[in-house]
């Protein structure tokens, strides 16, 4: 079964130009492609990426927060029990009045004893604010890292300039190391945000560049699964490209992303830190970036170049065309869904203060 799965999945006619072949992809008179098997190096990166992560928080991010002001709070942890824990993990986190008589019946102690349990154990539910600084710096760090390396390893490009030149030579075009470690990258740093999802802070799902459209609309008890489909759906886009050699216009969807993402980072850590004015500022950059590179930018420059251009390099599109295609056109529906809101808070900011 899983050979017969293996041969269907790696079926020429999903992946390749007619003609063309898996025997033509192999590395040849200055040709170097790429290779699936290259995807799980990803993995061990990730735990590299992991290490360097916790390093940067706890030595850069946590001098950084004490020098903006952001104190670590303590918070008290509640007396152990198992009953009220019990009831606090399969039943509820905010009990009725005569839940909690009743637990306090069979805890053999008082109402109020019973409402403070509750309400310490719901604290330490809350992450600090030195919590929440210390993730937005690690990813404000990578994504402001990764813009400017993809900027360094793009700048000088022809396909960076002339968009028809992704398509030039498709597919035999060769891979370049500077291709490869932002590939390894971005995918090893996905994984990485998937491995922690249990330990780092829950976000609402209407936050997550979740790749399907229902889960903008999941309720925040619901994010974790959103997040989960989020980073599988981006690791899986990304390695797509890659088996296809879509790796030109690939860097590219990568590059347009990150270069508004650590704007919003740093907007949040400056928000923590209650620097108001500083957060404000670097909140417009961030929009005016989001508004550039995601409402103008990817789709009259990324999505014409997969959508519109590859029909003079081909009369028969495969069927890996329409699959990218889908997923790049439901990014673009979720950049107009959230470049709404962004709007929103822009029209408060100005018009309510």
């Amino acid at each position: 079964i899983l050979k017969t799965l293996n041969s269907w999945f790696w079926w020429e006619n999903i992946w390749m130009p007619i003609n063309v072949t898996w025997a033509h992809f192999v590395d040849r008179d200055g040709l170097v492609f790429p290779k699936a098997h290259q995807l799980y190096a990803t993995i061990p990166y990730a735990f590299v990426l992991l290490i360097i992560r916790f390093f940067s928080e706890r030595y850069i991010a946590i001098p950084l927060a004490k020098a903006l002001g952001i104190k670590n709070v303590r918070r008290v942890k509640p007396q152990p029990n198992p009953v009220l824990e019990t009831y606090f993990r399969e039943c509820s986190k905010h009990p009725s009045q005569s839940d909690i008589q009743g637990l306090a019946k069979k805890c053999n102690c008082t109402v109020r004893l019973v409402e403070k349990w509750f309400r310490r154990r719901r604290n330490l539910e809350i992450p600090t604010v030195l919590r929440k600084f210390q993730e937005a710096f690690w990813r404000f760090s990578f994504y402001l890292t990764s813009s400017i390396a993809g900027f360094i390893f793009l700048y000088d490009k022809p396909w960076f300039y002339d968009i028809w030149q992704t398509w030039v030579g498709y597919p035999f075009q060769t891979l370049l190391p500077s291709q490869y470690w932002y590939y390894m990258a971005e995918i090893s740093f996905y994984w990485s945000l998937l491995f922690t999802l249990g330990i780092d802070n829950r976000r609402k799902a209407s936050g997550c560049t979740c790749l399907v459209l229902p889960l903008c609309f999941f309720s925040p008890s619901q994010d974790f699964l959103a997040h989960v489909v989020h980073h599988l759906a981006a690791i899986g886009l990304m390695s797509g490209s890659w088996c296809a050699n879509y790796v030109r216009l690939g860097t590219l969807v990568m590059f347009v992303h990150d270069t508004a993402d650590f704007w919003l980072e740093a907007a949040k850590m400056f928000n923590y830190a209650h620097w108001e004015k500083t957060c404000n500022m670097l909140f417009i950059i961030f929009s005016v970036a989001f508004f550039i590179t995601r409402i103008i930018l990817f789709p009259f420059w990324i999505l014409r170049a997969t959508l519109y251009l590859p029909t003079f390099y081909s009369t028969t599109p495969v069927i890996a065309y329409f699959l990218f295609n889908g997923q790049l056109l439901i990014l673009q529906g979720l950049h107009l869904y959230w470049g709404y809101l962004i709007f929103k808070i822009l029209k408060r900011f100005i018009f309510l203060k």
